[in-house]
């Protein structure tokens, strides 16, 4: 009966989507979209892929609540979205441009990120595909993945 997911909906705080444009657009390479007339300046969406056939799925970026969605103890909870990526090479690629925008710093800069090279932060066994996480500059953390 489930075929996929259509979308994956992220908290960020209030005034900081235009971070989520320069995080989930720039550095990750996902595609901007509009959104809904009468939802404007309150979601950001991205679409996976420009071709429809090849994904189909979203991101959405909402905000959050500053009180509830971005105390200390959310900004280290362990529920995440994994993304999965081509492969290896491009699992890779992706890491290293996260890991430069992190070093980088500045507007929608990450957290954090699992250092290219480096064991991750994520458990470790045969189990798991090769994979990093990193956590976005309103501290979400993210899974890449195989």
């Amino acid at each position: 009966m489930i075929t996929g997911l259509h979308h994956v909906n992220i908290l960020v705080p209030p005034s900081t989507l235009h971070l989520a444009t320069l995080f989930y657009g720039t550095t990750l390479g996902l595609i901007p979209r509009p959104v809904p007339a009468l939802q404007r300046g309150t979601l950001a969406w991205f679409d996976f892929s420009s071709s429809s056939q090849e994904s189909g799925q979203q991101l959405h970026v909402a905000l959050g609540r500053p009180d509830i969605d971005f105390t200390p103890e959310a900004r280290n909870a362990d529920r995440h979205p994994c993304f999965r990526v081509r492969n290896a090479e491009k699992l890779k690629e992706l890491q290293e441009r996260i890991w430069e925008h992190y070093k980088r710093g500045g507007e929608g800069a990450p957290m954090e990120c699992d250092e290219p090279g480096t064991v991750g932060s994520g458990h470790q066994g045969v189990e798991y595909p090769k994979r990093f996480f990193a956590r976005d500059y309103a501290g979400n953390r993210l899974e890449f993945s195989l």
